[in-house]
């Protein structure tokens, strides 16, 4: 598999998360909603950077690997780059909280996340998704 199959399978990936957490939101799982929007953004991210030939890392937030390497891609996505690493950094923190709570409050995740703060997830990591589906094309 090369970079430009496994960017696309990365996306398809994402795509199926964006779903998933459209779904949690529907029903109320702010906190599900948040995790899979992270990983979306992860997913669609670390695609980016395959498709250009960049290996990504195995850490969770790639912002400042697309900043590093902003000449490696077009000029319409460059002007994206500071908005998706800024995406990414913030639902990189939410990551670990989405799932497990808050340890220092002691309040499980269902009791952080409020809809208009998942919403705002959303909206947000599709964004960056179809962002990256306008550099990577289809098969």
């Amino acid at each position: 598999m090369n970079n430009v199959e496994m960017a696309r399978a990365y996306l398809e990936e994402a795509l199926r998360r964006i779903k998933t957490a459209e779904r949690a939101f529907e029903e109320g799982g702010y906190a599900y909603c948040i995790r899979q929007c992270q990983e979306a953004v992860e997913l669609s991210l670390k695609a980016a950077l395959r498709y250009v030939g960049i290996e990504p890392p195995k850490w969770h937030d790639v912002g400042p690997i697309l900043i590093e390497n902003r000449d490696r891609f077009p000029d319409w996505f460059q002007a994206e780059i500071e908005e998706v690493a800024s995406t990414s950094r913030w639902l990189r923190r939410e990551r670990e909280p989405s799932m497990y709570g808050d340890e220092e409050t002691g309040l499980p995740p269902q009791r952080i996340y409020t809809r208009s703060y998942a919403q705002r997830a959303l909206l947000e990591s599709r964004k960056v998704v179809d962002i990256v589906l306008k550099l990577v094309p289809p098969p």
